[in-house]
């Protein structure tokens, strides 16, 4: 990444390793489809959408970028992560590897719709 921090999404995928820009601007295609009125912003360095609480995030890394929700969310979709690099609030996506776009939809329209206790982490974010 650059050494100067983004201000928006288009930003911060022109900033991004050049091997990820495609796969960030997939996933951020998918993210807006899904999301369409949620205010798009940038907190620590890198692309949220909030509405109005914590929705989404993703992040670009050297050699992989990442889908960033809340535990609950990951949780729902455990069986089908299981082939994917996980931690508890992110998707690991390689660039070598093809985006897992049916499953990123899935999860961020989950997301959308459900609320629950871990919302209380992402509070004001």
């Amino acid at each position: 990444m650059n050494r100067k921090r983004p201000t928006t999404i288009a930003e911060y995928i022109r900033a991004a390793p050049p091997l990820g820009r495609p796969h960030l601007r997939r996933i951020y295609r998918i993210l807006r489809g899904v999301a369409p009125k949620a205010q798009q912003v940038i907190k620590w360095g890198v692309p949220f959408f909030v509405d109005p609480r914590f929705l989404f995030s993703f992040a670009a890394f050297t050699a992989h970028c990442v889908f960033v929700v809340t535990p609950a969310a990951m949780e729902a979709f455990r069986r089908e992560l299981d082939t994917h690099a996980t931690t508890k609030n992110f998707l690991k996506i390689p660039y070598d590897r093809p985006v897992p776009e049916s499953l990123i939809r899935k999860i961020a329209k989950y997301r959308l719709m459900h609320r629950g206790d871990d919302d209380k982490f992402w509070a004001g974010y």
